[in-house]
């Protein structure tokens, strides 16, 4: 099984969503899945131009010159897209949007209907199978992912693959103080690895695995206190320095 990841957090492997996606990942490849991560920090990947020449004047082909070319290239050849990223603005990051956009060369643009709604295929060399979206929010709540959800589930749609499931982390920046601190957050660790680990052996991750990663990791209102009082204590660390 090839896996391709994608981590579009500005902190690359430093963040609270590696801190998610690192774990699940290397229980895939302990399963047996050869896994492939790419950091959009470290790309150079320029927006779509909209001019459809990867559809029309070279099909499958990008005229822009730069690392979406070999992105593409192991898009075409995984079996599972693994698609991570933090909350920003009630969505992905500017940078997974961007990369999302430059995906189109993996369609055609000839439209069939599929399920009473109008979609383009796959082109061919371009393999179908599964989609997971890894995401951490700074807000407490698990509704604050909604939005990226619905979004997710729209682009597995439109370029046909299968929607396996999201590692999801609300109150994502208690996660590393905790762990820095000695709490005992290991069975969130845990449980990203056995996600991984169950979707390459069994094909799906289970309810119980994925409710463990998002579990409650401390009460909102102290969270959202020790949160105001970490800001508040950045501000005047860098009001001091500006003396």
């Amino acid at each position: 099984m090839k896996v391709v990841a994608i981590n579009s957090s500005p902190m690359m492997g430093k963040g609270s969503t590696a801190l998610v996606l690192n774990p699940f990942l290397a229980g895939m490849e302990k399963a047996g899945a050869e896994v492939q991560l790419f950091y959009t920090k470290k790309l150079d990947i320029r927006p779509c131009q909209g001019d459809f020449h990867c559809w029309t004047r070279h099909p499958g082909e990008c005229f822009q010159t730069d690392d979406m070319a070999e992105v593409l290239s192991s898009l075409r050849e995984a079996d599972v897209w693994v698609l991570a990223t933090p909350l920003f603005v009630d969505g992905m990051s500017g940078p997974m949007k961007t990369l999302l956009d430059r995906m189109i060369p993996l369609i055609v643009p000839a439209v069939e209907m599929v399920e009473n709604h109008s979609r383009h295929p796959r082109r061919d060399g371009t393999k179908g199978g599964k989609l997971v979206l890894v995401s951490n929010c700074g807000f407490w709540e698990m509704d604050n992912f909604d939005p990226l959800l619905v979004h997710m589930e729209a682009v597995c749609k439109n370029v046909d693959r299968e929607f396996a499931g999201a590692l999801l982390r609300p109150h994502g920046p208690a996660l590393g103080v905790m762990e820095k601190n000695g709490l005992p957050v290991g069975d969130v660790f845990a449980a990203a690895e056995e996600a991984g680990r169950e979707l390459v052996l069994e094909g799906k991750m289970s309810r119980e695995t994925l409710r463990t990663v998002s579990r409650e990791l401390v009460p909102r209102d102290l969270y959202v206190q020790n949160l105001n009082e970490r800001f508040d204590a950045s501000i005047a660390k860098w009001a001091e320095r500006r003396k």
